[in-house]
């Protein structure tokens, strides 16, 4: 770690919510003792098959972990980024493991990066990012991911039965409405899963199909049979957005929104969607990023300053919306979530049960990752 930030015992935590928002995951608190837990390394070194030399391939930053618990163990799959020219990075995604879910030790070399395989055009040189991973009822693991060109991102995705070795099946949406998605730009997968009193977070479907909340400019939805193959949810004839288009949104204006981003608020930039949301007796709690701009959206906050909310869905209707939290309950607050690659930056990605607590994990400032914490009785 290159984690030289001066350390309290706990850091502030946001003020209780109102019973209003008793659905929600709350009251977690940042874990200051060792916070920021991983970070950049010089540790890891392989030898890249494209460019064919050895590479440091998590010097530059580590951020924006998914989690599996697994044998006893928490599994972080995290995106991190070497150096590469002057401004230039690439990302691929590595794992760590830990046996308390503070303290993780890395794998040398990464377990999902570009190569000269079918999908290097959409890989290559920008990598691999954000990984987000579920279990199906069989056993086997399901990774979205970013692809990155360094033009545009898609979503990708791949399966591994160990969390070593992974399949890539490439785009979600390659055979959905004629391959029309497929050059759009798609991220931010988090399948509805139920997370068992296990730790383990396996898929789970909803009136025979699979559904996925996605998207990093307003919040839409996908269904599948197979955890490969998605297709987006469109709206109906007539219907229209409950927003004015911004962003990337417009080149899909066809796609049914259901979590839109709210002017005048915290997430009035975008919004963008967090760990596999959970289904639970009372709907589907989505856990969602959102970026803001001052300009129209919450004055109180920096611009581009990136906090986290929570909203209920249906959860015999995964399209249809019933809560919203009304303000953000994770912020940046400490100086390695303030300051580093995007200043004013907390983006929650991976959500574990792991030894009678919930464990968030969360890149900073697209820079490190950290670990906020409570029971889960």
């Amino acid at each position: 770690m290159s984690c030289n930030e001066k350390r309290g015992q706990l850091a502030a935590t946001p003020p209780a919510a109102p019973a209003a928002d008793s659905w929600a995951l709350l009251n977690l608190t940042k874990v200051d003792s060792v916070n920021p837990l991983m970070g950049p390394s010089t540790v890891g070194r392989f030898t890249d098959p494209i460019l064919k030399q050895p590479v440091l391939w998590e010097e530059k930053d580590v951020f924006n972990p998914a989690v599996v618990v697994k044998d006893g163990k928490i599994y972080m799959l995290y995106r991190a980024e070497n150096v590469v020219g002057k401004f230039s990075k690439t990302s691929r995604i590595g794992l760590a493991t830990s046996t308390d879910g503070l303290h993780f030790t890395r794998r040398k070399e990464p377990v999902l990066h570009p190569a000269n395989d079918a999908h290097k055009k959409y890989e290559w040189p920008g990598g691999t990012e954000d990984p987000r991973v579920v279990e199906s009822a069989d056993g086997t693991y399901y990774m979205t991911y970013t692809a990155y060109d360094g033009d545009k991102a898609r979503m990708h995705v791949a399966s591994s039965r160990d969390l070593l070795t992974w399949t890539k099946y490439g785009n979600v949406f390659s055979q959905a409405a004629g391959g029309k998605y497929v050059d759009k730009w798609s991220k931010s997968g988090s399948i509805v899963s139920r997370y068992l009193a296990d730790g383990r977070i396996v898929a789970t479907k909803i009136n025979g199909k699979y559904w996925m909340y996605w998207g990093d400019a307003q919040i839409w939805l996908a269904t599948s049979d197979d955890l490969i193959h998605w297709t987006p949810v469109e709206m109906a004839a007539g219907e229209k957005p409950p927003v004015p288009l911004r962003a990337h949104a417009l080149t899909m204006p066809t796609l049914k929104i259901v979590l839109p981003t709210r002017a005048g608020k915290f997430d009035s930039d975008l919004v963008e969607p967090g760990p596999p949301a959970m289904l639970t007796d009372q709907g589907i709690r989505l856990i969602y990023n959102s970026r803001n701009e001052p300009s129209f959206g919450d004055k109180s906050l920096p611009v581009g300053t990136y906090t986290a909310a929570q909203a209920l869905f249906d959860k015999n209707d995964p399209t249809k919306l019933l809560k919203r939290m009304d303000t953000f309950f994770m912020r940046p607050e400490l100086p390695y979530e303030t300051t580093g690659q995007i200043n004013q930056v907390v983006f929650l990605e991976g959500l574990a049960r792991f030894k009678g607590q919930w464990f968030m994990y969360y890149g900073t400032a697209d820079s490190k990752i950290a670990v906020a914490v409570r029971s889960a009785d």
